[in-house]
């Protein structure tokens, strides 16, 4: 078999979050990935008891059995890849082949996390023996904050990107943000907002790095065939791909690209038969300003050096050339910790039209990308409302 033969088998037919999503103290990271799950099968015209497929990236001991107990559905197929805050893309593949290869039948990729107020979450252990433990944490570097600038920081270097070009993913995220219902900031900014914000990790203002929520969502995915006869209009899945590429950010072969964004582009794109120019909407992981900067020249939108030039103006903002992460992004929607799960939601809402205010007119295929850890792992779904 090759992989364009799974091109449109597969579709997703409920996306949603969970009931609420921010400030949730009152509920644990299980109760935020159910609630996203039971939504998206409401969306979906479907119940729990038709899913036989659990596929999740959570933190303990057996995340998708402790799903499973938790809603009261004993699964036959699940899987518990865990690679980063791109996981739910990855899984939204490995749920892809399950059902083409008729394991399953009805699958859920679920995510919940209480990633602000940390109610039933463990603390990520640092241990003195591990990887990052010896080489990384000693140093300084310890988190996203200290960790992700440094990539940002030589591409500046190298290519002359400006502080002011990231400002603009920003100040065009937050437009976005404003005409999302369930966005956590919504408060207008302008590029001298972010520029003169309280600096967190240099080159990185507040503005420019992701939120911290609690949230969860949900994806409910089947076969084409049967997706035909459900509630709402399929999404097809027409490409995926993902890569691996190091363990700590130091690492990196290249700090001014991730290998593992181009190669799960590339064969994304080669399974969808599309490329870079026909993609309508992106929504592209955004736990800095400049991530969403690197992939768009690591999937072939802009040539290497050129995202700075390519987002000014504000390109990727409402009505601009390019709508990239039109639900507000981590940048102002939502960021539990793990993001990948939204820019799937929104892309799916995208494709079926039903943003509202948001709504990329005509909009019929699209892209959502990001990394996993600190650009350890990359994966990539490109998806349309029309059957191939």
């Amino acid at each position: 078999m090759k992989p364009t033969d799974l091109r449109g088998k597969v579709a997703i037919v409920g996306a949603s979050e969970a009931d609420e999503i921010g400030v949730v103290p009152g509920k644990p990271a299980v109760a935020l990935q159910a609630e996203g799950v039971l939504n998206a099968l409401a969306d979906a015209g479907l119940d729990k008891k038709d899913v036989d497929g659990i596929f999740v990236a959570g933190n303990g001991f057996s995340p998708a059995a402790s799903l499973g107990e938790y809603l009261g559905i004993s699964p036959r197929y699940v899987d518990g890849t865990n690679v980063g805050g791109c996981s739910f893309m990855a899984l939204v593949q490995h749920a892809m082949l399950a059902l083409h290869a008729g394991v399953i039948d009805c699958a859920v990729v679920a995510h919940g996390e209480s990633g602000r107020s940390r109610v039933g979450m463990p603390i990520p252990p640092v241990t003195p023996d591990s990887v990052l433990g010896q080489f990384e944490s000693p140093f300084g570097t310890f988190g996203p904050t200290t960790t992700f600038p440094l990539a940002a920081v030589r591409h500046m270097h190298r290519y002359g990107t400006r502080r002011e070009q990231f400002a603009e993913v920003a100040v065009a995220t937050r437009k976005w943000a404003r005409l999302h219902p369930k966005a956590f900031m919504k408060d207008p900014l302008t590029i001298d907002n972010v520029m003169n914000a309280r600096l967190v990790c240099w080159p990185m203002t507040l503005p420019m790095c992701c939120l911290v929520t609690d949230a969860g969502g949900g994806l409910v995915l089947t076969r084409a065939d049967r997706a035909r006869h459900l509630r709402k209009p399929p999404v097809y899945i027409l490409g995926a791909g993902q890569a691996t590429e190091h363990a700590m950010v130091s690492m990196m072969d290249d700090m001014t690209s991730s290998a593992a964004a181009r190669v799960s582009g590339r064969d994304a794109f080669a399974m969808a038969g599309l490329g870079p120019s026909d993609m309508q909407v992106a929504e592209l992981y955004d736990a800095f300003a400049f991530t969403p900067m690197f992939a768009l020249e690591d999937l072939g939108f802009c040539k290497p050096g050129e995202s700075g030039d390519f987002v000014s103006g504000q390109r990727t903002a409402p009505g601009g050339a390019f709508p990239m992460n039109t639900n507000g992004g981590g940048l102002s929607y939502t960021h539990s910790g793990m993001y990948g799960m939204y820019p799937l939601i929104e892309l799916t809402r995208q494709l079926r039209g039903e943003c509202g205010e948001r709504q990329v007119s005509g909009a019929r295929v699209g892209i959502a990308h990001g990394p996993g850890g600190m650009f350890s792992a990359a994966a990539t779904i490109i998806a349309s409302a029309e059957s191939p």
